[in-house]
């Protein structure tokens, strides 16, 4: 594709304009258009970032009538799918914003419909753009030998957004779709992800219903902490802890259990806003035994200047230009949803249930 990658943004709200930001560095893209279903918020966001060739829109259904090559789509949670499916059933690849879905049959039909038009569906991981993820994985694959405990997760003292994300029509789950979804990510796509079989969890919102803690308690309609064993096929069991607010400062660190060697991960940043996989990994510490010896290696956190969220974009619009594959495809992120979704139900019923993912 010699010309440039035609772009539209559906929704208008702050991780819009962080796409924006991203397909203004790069001179072979044109965003040619903006939809948001409030009235006049696009046009506002249109002049606010200076797009001064793109139309603005109150319809998602309008924008996809333009010659477009692909949509970014960042609106709240509860739009993900409908959005998506209309826009690959109108021939445009999409890039859409974690999570993924709201429940696992909206992901299902997501990932059918960019099957059917064959066209791009990838999901926003970044972090999957951090040299160091990078290198997990390769450690997990070629040093731990067979894999069989993961603990993952991650928690902060005090980090609860508020708005769309603790509404349940709007965001369908609280930090099992917001932060959660990144610690299963790294887990996960560090193991190639396997199949989840079963899932026993316990979900609460002590904090977020709490106006003590949280200034919107009495809207607070999603959890806040959550915790799950995961029984994954190979023999493989996930043990995930997820948290926006507690009384401590750490829900452990990423541990990936191996035969020959085990991993442990903590996370960068500090502060009550930390303690999650969204913000990098802080360190990397390798057990295992040389000559008879227990031995700890540490390994080099890499230090880099990537802008992991550009490079996201990025790797969208190279796979369109040159026809590759979904980056980040949605079948992958399928299992993170239907995961999510199992812990859920489990939390809701107080018992273990099983996960199934239809062939798609």
């Amino acid at each position: 594709m010699d010309r440039k990658v035609k772009i539209g943004i559906i929704g208008s709200g702050g991780i819009a304009g962080a796409h924006v930001r991203a397909y203004k560095q790069m001179p072979d893209v044109e965003i040619v258009g903006v939809a948001d279903v409030i009235p006049g918020k696009a046009e506002e966001f249109v002049h606010r970032h200076e797009l001064l060739d793109a139309q603005a829109f109150d319809s998602h259904l309008e924008l996809l009538e333009l010659d477009l090559d692909g949509v970014s789509v960042c609106t709240p949670n509860i739009a993900h799918h409908q959005t998506s499916v209309d826009a690959l059933n109108a021939g445009k690849h999409v890039l859409v914003e974690k999570p993924l879905a709201i429940t696992l049959e909206q992901g299902i039909e997501m990932v059918q419909a960019g099957k059917k038009a064959e066209k791009i569906l990838t999901v926003g991981f970044q972090p999957r753009y951090d040299p160091n993820m990078k290198a997990v994985k390769k450690i997990v694959q070629s040093e731990l030998g067979n894999v069989y405990y993961v603990q993952t997760g991650g928690g902060r003292r005090r980090g609860m957004p508020g708005g769309t994300f603790v509404n349940k029509s709007l965001a369908g789950a609280g930090a099992m779709a917001d932060i959660g979804c990144y610690s299963l990510d790294l887990a996960l796509n560090a193991l190639d992800y396997p199949k989840p079989l079963s899932v026993s969890a316990f979900t609460s919102n002590h904090f977020g219903t709490n106006p003590k803690y949280h200034p919107e308690a009495e809207k607070f309609e999603v959890e806040d902490f959550g915790v799950a064993l995961v029984r994954l096929e190979g023999g493989k069991v996930l043990n995930f802890k997820i948290s926006w607010a507690m009384h401590a400062d750490s829900l452990g660190p990423t541990l990936f259990l191996g035969t020959d060697a085990g991993l442990k991960l903590t996370p960068a940043g500090s502060g009550p806003w930390s303690g999650v996989w969204d913000g990098g990994i802080g360190s990397i510490t390798m057990f295992h035994d040389v000559q008879g010896h227990h031995t700890e290696s540490t390994i080099p956190v890499q230090q880099h200047q990537y802008d992991i969220f550009y490079e996201k974009v990025r790797d969208f619009v190279v796979a369109i230009k040159e026809d590759k594959p979904a980056p980040i495809p949605g079948e992958e992120i399928l299992i993170n949803q239907a995961i999510i979704d199992g812990i859920l139900r489990s939390s809701e019923i107080g018992k273990e249930v099983d996960i199934e993912i239809p062939e798609v």
